[in-house]
């Protein structure tokens, strides 16, 4: 009786397939490359002090005058890694007639899956660990700037005689909420969906009675030249992996180097061919041996956080935030 084995599986996936999955997760996904990545940890919890009360200083009165003391106070603030992971099930018979390149076909996707989950998790608090959402102080970034009233509705505001450009780069729009608070925003995390909307911003021209649009696209130099999207000299990323049109936000911006990540472990995979797999209700969902299947598991163990240090422009924590975000 034939049988496709660990080993055979395994022969369709190179050796550095852990390295190879790193690079496309890391290279692919815009939130990991905004956010400042820590040193790797080396336990499931890391405490970094972050500064909680700040220094005062005083002016003398007279030569004789006393000089007064001042306090500088810390908090801990922590990152913990949590486990990601996904299992690929593949029946031995396609295994058996593949004639082409099994690893590079499922590669691509299980990179897209994993950027989904953390950018799901860390933008939308969409099934986000625990010990995410306490270091981040809320369910996700979405939530943090909606309890920082950090979040503009660009509906609302276009019907108030507003335009996205005002709502973006205006003296309160999105931008300026994060600078009002202290920050300086490093760039600008969007949907795809804005790429349209913003090949259509044009200048006003005053057409002699009225200031209409109709002048020079902002974004675009020439129809042949591809577009560069920076706002307010700050790059903007696009996410392709559909978090951010099931989430429902259309643009995140921010000092990205306030969110931070730091790696546990990194990506590991195994070959399984007699295991059973089961959902969340304990139905088996396939039955590996007997059905003539292997599975292929990759692991990953990530830790995000937000420390959110005080600064002299805004000393309230909660109301404090280096990022906003649009939404439809």
């Amino acid at each position: 009786m034939a049988e496709v084995t660990r080993t055979n599986a395994a022969a369709l996936i190179p050796e550095d397939a852990s390295r190879e999955l790193l690079r496309g997760v890391a290279a692919t996904n815009p939130l990991l490359q905004l956010a400042r990545r820590l040193p790797d940890m080396s336990t499931a919890q890391r405490r970094t002090p972050v500064m909680s009360a700040l220094a005062t200083a005083y002016f003398v009165s007279g030569d004789t005058g006393l000089k007064q003391t001042t306090s500088v106070e810390w908090e801990n603030k922590y990152i913990d890694a949590e486990e990601l992971a996904v299992i690929v099930p593949i029946a031995e018979a396609v295994l058996d007639d593949a004639g082409y390149d099994m690893w590079a076909e499922i590669r691509p996707e299980l990179v897209n899956a994993l950027n989904y989950a953390i950018n799901s998790a860390v933008l939308f608090g969409t099934n986000i660990p625990a010990s995410w959402t306490t270091n981040m102080g809320a369910a996700g970034l979405l939530a943090r700037a909606t309890a920082a009233s950090h979040v503009i509705d660009l509906s609302t505001q276009v019907a108030a005689g507003e335009d996205i450009y005002d709502v973006i780069m205006g003296a309160s729009g999105t931008i300026a909420l994060i600078e009002a608070d202290g920050f300086m925003p490093t760039g600008h995390l969007a949907a795809t969906s804005l790429r349209g909307t913003l090949r259509g911003l044009r200048e006003k021209v005053y057409d002699g009675t009225t200031t209409v649009d109709g002048g020079a696209p902002i974004f675009a130099r020439s129809m042949q030249e591809g577009g560069g999207y920076t706002l307010d000299g700050d790059p903007m990323y696009f996410t392709t992996d559909g978090s951010m049109a099931a989430g429902g936000a259309l643009l995140f911006t921010g000092q990205w180097d306030q969110l931070v990540w730091a790696m546990r472990q990194d990506v590991t995979y195994k070959v399984l061919d007699q295991a059973v797999l089961q959902d969340g209700a304990g139905n088996i969902l396939y039955n590996l041996a007997q059905q003539d299947m292997v599975a292929l598991r990759v692991v990953m163990r990530l830790g995000f956080a937000l420390p959110n240090p005080i600064n002299r422009a805004n000393q309230t924590a909660n109301t404090r935030l280096a990022f906003s975000a649009l939404v439809p």
